[in-house]
């Protein structure tokens, strides 16, 4: 068993905290119970300005994931209670969260590759102080707790009393409202991706098909479909113009959030980088023939392509003479690796943590086969044998700063 251990270097009290495991570890050990204490220090301070809660929560996990996997540690458990998550489920009410907010923290949830288990989550906290108190464990309380400066804390100390004086069965409800929170969140992630197969294709929204859902699930297909373009919560801002301007939309409608353009044309919407969404205004190339070493600039796909010349890793010049260009369809299957299995691109892009918005470029074939795939690289199945004419392709975007 281990028991794994943050230190924050928060608190002046964090290295006794350390030493108070490290004896407390030696003492099962000494009892015939193998523990074995694994310590992360974090490195950093919070930047001016963030949470310095949601700066050691993040730490904290990044640490505690950290440790498992070095010491192949499937899972891991986690010491919240059930006013853990009452005070959880009110903390997100008053931030003004949704469904899925109010579903506070899952007892048990695979994340990383790490199974991660919160057992206690429905037990009271005066259980388990009753259960410290029976076996004699010495525990230490972090002074940080009285510290009102935190949400949390604040809501512990000056809400907590009163809204237990008022309504004593409040944790146990609160913490059954989280429940069910959890199951209608379940459930609507199963219809928003049942509306995601219908009104989504490779990296576009088919606005016709979104646009025949009913409001309510309009707006929860596009901020899922946008979640997955951008990688993380898209802003509320640009949901909202979606929703009120995407229905009456024109052809050639652009809108701009920073480094990204949502272009809609024939009737789908798809992300482009800015740089790129004007030059996609010439006609796309289809056709390209490579007979050399150097760059083929590709004004219709916004970029450009550098053929480069390798010893080895690379497709063979003889491959490259004829190539089609195509834009993604949805049914591609492209191998990563040589000795890996062909999978589709969509799932090759989450493998390399590749967004809907960097997925830009011509998908480039020769003789039906997938030969190159702007992010990914070679397909490994056109690979050359070592001691012929080898190159390797590298696409850069318009304006892009090339590595």
């Amino acid at each position: 068993m281990l028991a794994l251990h943050v230190h924050h270097g928060l608190s002046p009290n964090a290295d006794a905290w350390t030493a108070h495991c490290a004896v407390m570890c030696r003492r099962w050990a000494e009892q015939g119970h193998a523990v074995r204490l694994h310590v992360h220090r974090v490195s950093g301070r919070p930047p001016r300005g963030a949470s310095i809660e949601a700066w050691a929560r993040d730490a904290r996990y990044a640490a505690l994931r950290a440790m498992a996997v070095a010491q192949s540690a499937p899972v891991v458990m986690l010491a919240h209670h059930r006013r853990d998550q009452a005070e959880t489920w009110l903390l997100q009410a008053l931030r003004g969260a949704g469904v899925a907010g109010l579903s506070a923290m899952p007892r048990e949830i695979v994340r990383g590759g790490i199974t991660w288990l919160r057992p206690w989550l429905d037990r009271p906290r005066a259980a388990i102080e009753a259960y410290v108190r029976h076996h004699e464990l010495a525990h230490i309380e972090d002074d940080s707790n009285d510290d009102p400066r935190y949400a949390r804390n604040r809501l512990r100390l000056q809400v907590w009393p009163a809204l237990i004086d008022a309504f004593p069965q409040a944790e146990a409800k609160l913490a059954d409202a989280a429940a069910y929170a959890q199951q209608a969140a379940a459930a609507m992630a199963e219809w928003i991706a049942s509306d995601l197969a219908a009104i989504s294709g490779g990296d576009a929204l088919r606005v016709a098909a979104w646009s025949a859902l009913s409001p309510a699930r309009r707006a929860h297909g596009l901020r899922a479909w946008l979640a997955a373009c951008i990688g993380k919560a898209p802003p509320a801002a640009l949901v909202r113009r979606l929703l009120d301007e995407l229905p009456a939309a024109c052809s050639g409608a652009r809108w701009a959030t920073g480094r990204v353009e949502w272009l809609l044309h024939r009737g789908l919407l798809r992300p482009v980088r800015a740089a790129a969404a004007h030059a996609s205004e010439a006609p796309r190339e289809t056709t390209l023939s490579i007979r050399r070493a150097g760059v083929r600039r590709l004004p219709g796909w916004g970029g450009r392509l550098d053929v480069v010349k390798v010893e080895e890793g690379g497709v063979p010049l003889a491959w490259l003479g004829h190539l089609e260009l195509r834009e993604r369809a949805g049914a591609e299957q492209f191998q990563a690796g040589l000795g890996r299995p062909p999978r589709s691109l969509k799932k090759q892009y989450q493998a390399a943590g590749i967004a809907a918005s960097e997925r830009t470029g011509p998908l480039i074939y020769s003789g039906g086969q997938l030969v190159y795939v702007p992010g990914l690289g070679l397909d490994a199945r056109v690979i050359g044998m070592p001691g012929q004419p080898l190159v390797r392709l590298e696409w850069s975007e318009a304006g892009a700063q090339r590595r």
